[in-house]
């Protein structure tokens, strides 16, 4: 393999404090946003759900608009990530591969994920590229950013339907990372490599 690249959310960063934050904007106990957030997943709808749930007939897109505005917008600090992320990218590094991050994040998160200094490559996201997972055409920008040719890059993520099937779709290796409330709870049978950790995934692909 000659790249790899991450998906954010759940695979590099712990949602515990995104949905903390949108739990103590909308008034609501961190125990029952985690539980609708759990059912609407179960349910196979949008996570955003959760948050209509709460607010009927809200504008989710404002209502993040009014957090911003309010000074209660996104933040990553080094307690978001997971305790792998850092040494598992390094590791990959000096096996000689290139580390991508990119997934479905807005702009703010953009600035916050490079001001953690990870060791990677290289960082994009849905904002910066104008389109998002699953949709093919973010791949087809993945395929065109990363070195190798589409079957020496890996797509590593949680998300069987929005990161396993598109970018095997479109010809990329796939490692699904069993992390989260949907990588734990979701099998991806055609997966190149199923992973419980970032380390047991460094350990499959230096032993390729």
């Amino acid at each position: 393999m000659r790249s790899v690249v991450f998906d954010i959310g759940e695979t590099l960063t712990s949602d515990t404090r995104y949905w903390g934050d949108w739990a103590r904007w909308l008034g609501v106990p961190t125990h029952t946003m985690s539980a609708l957030v759990g059912s609407v997943l179960a349910q196979g709808r949008d996570n955003a759900d959760a948050i209509r749930i709460i607010r009927p007939g809200v504008d989710v897109g404002a209502e993040w608009q009014a957090r911003q505005a309010a000074g209660r917008g996104d933040f990553l600090d080094e307690s978001d990530l997971y305790p792998d992320v850092r040494p598992a990218l390094a590791q990959l590094r000096d096996a000689g591969m290139w580390v991508g991050i990119a997934g479905n994040q807005n702009a703010a998160v953009s600035t916050l994920l490079r001001e953690l200094e990870l060791p990677a490559d290289a960082i994009a996201t849905s904002a910066e590229w104008g389109i998002s997972k699953p949709n093919p055409g973010f791949f087809e920008r993945v395929i065109g950013w990363a070195p190798g040719e589409p079957h020496e890059i890996v797509y590593v993520g949680d998300h069987p339907v929005n990161d396993v099937a598109p970018a095997r779709a479109a010809g990329l290796r796939t490692a699904h990372l069993r992390r989260g409330p949907i990588g734990l709870t979701n099998s991806a049978p055609d997966a190149d490599w199923s992973v419980d950790s970032l380390t047991e995934l460094v350990e499959v692909l230096t032993g390729l």
